[in-house]
């Protein structure tokens, strides 16, 4: 009698032990479950391959679900993933599903960084210190985007690091002397981050041996219906610019400054893109010049769509933004939704120095010197209202 009621003891004595060892286990469980939810990550995915180099696909995730997803070809940023009014999440930039897509012919610089020199140089020339350098002529008898092979058609190097308030991707880039035409060996470094503000911010910087003109961006086409709207004119886009720079018919700067007041080019009230898009022969494709004093942090644009409620600021230390309303997108390409991408799917707003600006004295000064280093950061928020 006494050995059984010692083995009815054991048995329960080793019950509590399993269920409280269970909880214990539960616990630990959801804690690490709790702590992964609540943490920004970085995930790495293969996306392709080219002439014998491995290309990844990188995504970083804030703890509420914000999310940017970039390349190491061309850095190209493919998707941010961000809340409408109603919470749900809608990618609002276009790009291609694999490595396939941004190797097309006709790729139009979806998402990409742009160097070495940003947007156009007249001629495919330019004079420094009384040498003259010739560089590809890939946009009508222009240089545009830093030549046929520039930094959006070249592998980058990439590092990622995450801590408790920020997720960021460092990609680096050695550009050669003589690479594309420019003089000197540049190294490019530029940081994506994002943090608990649905933000993505992009720093840059670059060194050089030899003085050359450094002028980076980014190429992102942004729609932020994320597909539900066919073109972006029904966005309503703010400039903070009173002045931008008239051009050619070649998109070449004339050098003049022109005043924005009460004409086609005046976003400094937020306005329908589509309202006057028809008295700008071609579309916007120009460079407006910010109000501000100096390389502080200051903010640029706007954009809104009314209709997914989406919001988003952008705030640049460069001088100007150019802005693009998708004019040459032509239905040849398909998004990564399974759109066709016709005219106007999309727009950029591209932080930089003016186009063009070796050729012309008048312009603020782009040539980056041995001992000096290139910075610039611009900032994509997002929210809705």
């Amino acid at each position: 009698m006494k050995k059984s009621k010692l083995s009815i003891l054991l048995v329960l004595l080793s019950l509590a032990l399993g269920c409280q060892n269970n909880t214990s286990q539960g616990e630990q469980q959801s804690s690490e479950e709790e702590t992964t939810a609540s943490s920004f990550t970085v995930e790495e995915m293969p996306f392709g391959e080219l002439e014998g180099r491995k290309v990844s696909l990188y995504k970083l995730t804030a703890p509420n679900g914000f999310s940017v997803s970039i390349t190491t070809y061309g850095g190209a940023v493919t998707a941010i993933n961000t809340p409408d009014k109603d919470g749900q999440m809608g990618n609002v930039v276009l790009g291609f599903n694999d490595l396939d897509g941004y190797l097309q012919e006709n790729n139009p610089y979806f998402g990409c960084l742009v160097g070495r020199y940003a947007n156009r140089i007249a001629d495919a020339q330019f004079t420094l210190n009384g040498e003259t350098f010739n560089l590809a002529p890939n946009d009508n008898g222009n240089t545009l985007h830093g030549g046929e092979q520039g930094f959006d058609k070249r592998v980058w190097t990439a590092a990622s690091n995450t801590t408790a308030e920020a997720v960021e991707l460092t990609l680096t880039y050695v550009s050669q002397d003589g690479e594309e035409g420019y003089p000197g060996t540049l190294t490019a470094k530029v940081i994506y981050s994002i943090g608990n503000n649905n933000d993505l911010n992009i720093a840059y910087e670059a060194t050089t041996d030899r003085p050359t003109p450094v002028n980076l961006t980014n190429h992102a086409y942004f729609n932020l219906s994320s597909g539900a709207a066919s073109d972006i004119l029904g966005h309503e886009l703010m400039l903070n610019a009173g002045t931008y720079t008239p051009v050619n018919a070649t998109l070449i700067p004339t050098g003049e400054i022109k005043e924005v007041a009460d004409g086609p080019m005046d976003f400094t009230t937020a306005k329908l893109i589509g309202r006057d898009l028809a008295k700008v022969k071609g579309g916007f494709d120009h460079n407006w010049i910010l109000n501000k004093d100096g390389d502080a942090l200051t903010l640029a644009a706007t954009l809104y769509d009314p209709n997914t409620g989406r919001f988003m600021e952008m705030l640049t230390t460069e001088p100007a933004v150019q802005f693009y309303s998708g004019n040459f997108l032509d239905g040849t390409l398909t998004n990564k939704d399974g759109k066709t991408i016709v005219k106007h799917y999309g727009l950029c707003l591209e932080a930089q120095h003016y186009p063009d600006s070796p050729n012309q004295p008048d312009f603020p000064d782009v040539i980056l010197e041995p001992g000096e280093t290139y910075t610039q950061t611009t900032v994509y928020r997002f929210s809705t209202k």
